[in-house]
């Protein structure tokens, strides 16, 4: 085996899982590698997720989703001989990833996955890093006209109109009517709601 091709030796491969099993699903095969001896075949199990945040009785509360649902990603090497069969370790390998409870099987087949192109690798890689990065996320994305409710602090339920969009600081200027007098409002993007 030449030198580039070892370098490049790990390949990422996609699992089906069953839906909210993925999390699950990810521990169960970390702790079933470790306990072969195999990390050195599968340094990586990815189940990128997202944050997404809601107000909930007044309070800003914070949910993780999975990005990318009935699926878990897999950093792998299946091991294969000169003529291109499975070794020992390989089929080892692939048989302990497809055998874990609540995996329905590879991506593009059972006997010989498919591998993610590169390009896709980047992407996935690339969406976790950003999903990782950007811890809070707006729950909507708003314009300056529309109409929304407010859902926290001493002015909640009024309906008001957004006036201005400040994105860095996540900040509206709403205006709203008290008692039949336009008042403007600066409210975190996370005190109003889309939802009338």
């Amino acid at each position: 085996m030449d030198s580039t091709n070892e370098t490049n030796k790990y390949r990422w491969y996609v699992l089906r899982a069953v839906t909210q099993q993925e999390d699950k699903i990810k521990k169960h095969i970390e702790s079933e590698i470790k306990s072969l001896g195999l990390e050195e075949f599968v340094p990586r199990v990815l189940v990128p997720v997202e944050k997404v945040f809601t107000i909930r009785n007044g309070k800003k509360v914070m949910k993780e989703k999975n990005f990318y649902s009935g699926y878990v990603f897999v950093e792998a090497y299946f091991e294969r001989k000169e003529n291109g069969e499975y070794t020992e370790v390989g089929k080892k390998v692939k048989g302990t990833l497809r055998q874990t409870p609540g995996v329905l099987g590879f991506l593009g087949g059972e006997e010989n996955p498919e591998p993610l192109r590169q390009q896709e690798v980047m992407r996935l890689l690339g969406k976790a890093d950003e999903l990782m990065e950007n811890e809070e996320e707006a729950v909507g994305t708003f314009m300056v006209g529309e109409s929304v409710k407010v859902t926290d602090g001493p002015f909640a339920s009024f309906v008001g109109v957004i006036k201005e969009i400040n994105n860095e600081g996540k900040k509206l200027k709403i205006e709203v009517n008290i008692f039949d007098q336009p008042t403007s409002l600066e409210l975190s993007y996370y005190q109003v709601s889309s939802e009338l």
